[in-house]
């Protein structure tokens, strides 16, 4: 399956609501972290809400697997949505990459008062 299926196929199944199969699949495949942005940019609420919940779950256990959605993550924070935008941070906040913390200081200037609060809560997060 190439990238774009597989970006095709996750989004999907976290749409219908298969996280704990997605959970399984980033478990044994350490390649599909990199995704995770992709699901984070997605339109749907559903996805993002998911994509939020696998990160807490992997975060425990797979902490180092999931700095490879930091770079994707960190592009997030440029969206047109505040929404989008606001689960960048607190995806990043969950993820605790020091990595992360300049391009969180900047969002503390965003014009979303939304998006504020929840980059000032992520740097909280991560120290």
């Amino acid at each position: 399956m190439n990238d774009i299926e597989m970006r095709a196929m996750l989004i999907e199944y976290m749409g219908n609501g298969f996280l704990e199969n997605i959970i399984a699949m980033f478990k044994q495949d350490t390649s599909l972290y990199r995704f995770i942005p992709d699901l984070l940019g997605d339109e749907s609420l559903r996805v993002r809400l998911g994509a939020t919940a696998l990160v807490e779950e992997l975060v425990a256990e797979h902490r180092e697997e999931l700095i490879a959605a930091v770079p994707g993550t960190i592009g997030l924070l440029k969206h047109e949505s505040p929404n989008i935008r606001g689960d960048a941070i607190s995806v990043l906040g969950i993820i605790k990459d020091a990595s992360a913390i300049d391009a969180l200081r900047i969002c503390l200037h965003d014009n979303h008062p939304g998006v504020r609060e929840v980059a000032r809560d992520a740097l909280a997060e991560i120290g």
